[in-house]
């Protein structure tokens, strides 16, 4: 009877689905720390995993290994090429979480246009006055340009447009016929020139797409946003950019180190949104990933995982 590790809090929806699956056995490691499920791993015949890493050192841990599901859609944290080794797929959500962080992409492409978190800050301060530096704007009429244009990044720009945007979508992996609404810019730094907000929708694979270079040939006044990783954004270069005014405001879901440490300066800065790696992590969508996930694992064991779930091994 197949195993399964579930490491790190998992929504009950999926824990349920577990438990009424007759051909399985699990152990649910609650304790979020990265090491906490690691003495779990030499009984496990599938993995569920939430933001653990999983290196070559764990994939040798556990010799059963079938299958790794990820509670999520990213997976910079596995060790792919040690699963493949070993012929083990890795299995992500697909787009039951699209919907969600685009919501918060859009969100926060508003809260820092209109300057939300600056304003409350000066109301509870007592700034009344904070009002007449009219410094919010409106999105209406302004150009949002979306850096890949997945999933996500589609679904921010239905939502983009109903706010009467004008959207532009850099995506040298997208075919010039499936940007879907948007205008194609194949030019990153053309298009950074004349946007008044960027939102990056991008796996990292490498050093920042936007960087001190970048953040220059921004228009001046524009609004950074990332939701998608951390890293994908020079942060000293972005403080910089924020202090001398090149940059209107930023909005950020994730940054370089998690958690970040209490003197981050981006977390005290006046004219940075910050939100603590939380864009799907709504109710409605903590189930669907849940569920999703573990029917990853178990449809494995059925001979029937949907292939295009599967990132690995192609």
């Amino acid at each position: 009877m197949p195993h399964v590790v579930v490491a790190g809090p998992l929504h009950e929806a999926g824990i349920a689905l577990l438990e009424a699956a007759p051909e399985v056995t699990f152990d649910h490691v609650t304790d979020a720390d990265p090491r906490a499920y690691l003495s779990a791993l030499p009984r496990a015949d599938g993995l569920v995993l939430r933001t653990q890493p999983l290196g070559a050192a764990e994939v040798a841990a556990a010799p059963g290994l079938g299958i790794v599901a990820r509670n999520g859609v990213g997976y910079d944290a596995v060790d792919v090429a040690a699963l493949d080794a070993r012929g083990i797929p890795l299995a992500v959500v697909g787009d039951v979480n699209a919907r969600t962080v685009a919501e918060h992409a859009m969100m926060l492409v508003l809260a820092a246009s209109r300057r939300l978190v600056k304003s409350a800050a000066a109301l509870r301060a007592g700034d009344w006055a904070h009002r007449n530096a009219y410094e919010s704007r409106e999105v209406d009429g302004k150009t949002l340009l979306i850096v890949g244009y997945g999933r996500i990044g589609r679904r921010l720009g239905v939502l983009a447009r109903a706010f009467g945007m004008r959207v532009l979508a850099h995506d040298p992996f997208c075919p010039a016929d499936a940007f879907e609404g948007a205008e194609r810019a194949p030019d990153l730094a053309a298009a950074l020139a004349v946007c008044d907000a960027v939102s990056l929708h991008v796996p990292r694979t490498g050093g920042a797409v936007l960087g001190a270079a970048e953040l220059g040939v921004l228009k001046p006044g524009a609004v950074v946003v990332n939701t998608a990783r951390g890293g994908l954004i020079d942060e000293a270069a972005l403080l910089d950019a924020l202090d001398a005014g090149r940059v209107g405001a930023a909005a950020l879901d994730v940054l370089e180190t998690e958690p970040p440490a209490p003197d981050h300066p981006l977390l005290s800065h006046p004219d940075v949104t910050v939100t603590p790696h939380s864009a799907g992590l709504t109710r409605e969508c903590a189930v669907r990933m849940a569920t999703v996930t573990v029917q990853n694992v178990l449809d494995h064991f059925a001979g029937r995982l949907n292939p295009d779930l599967v990132v690995n091994m192609r």
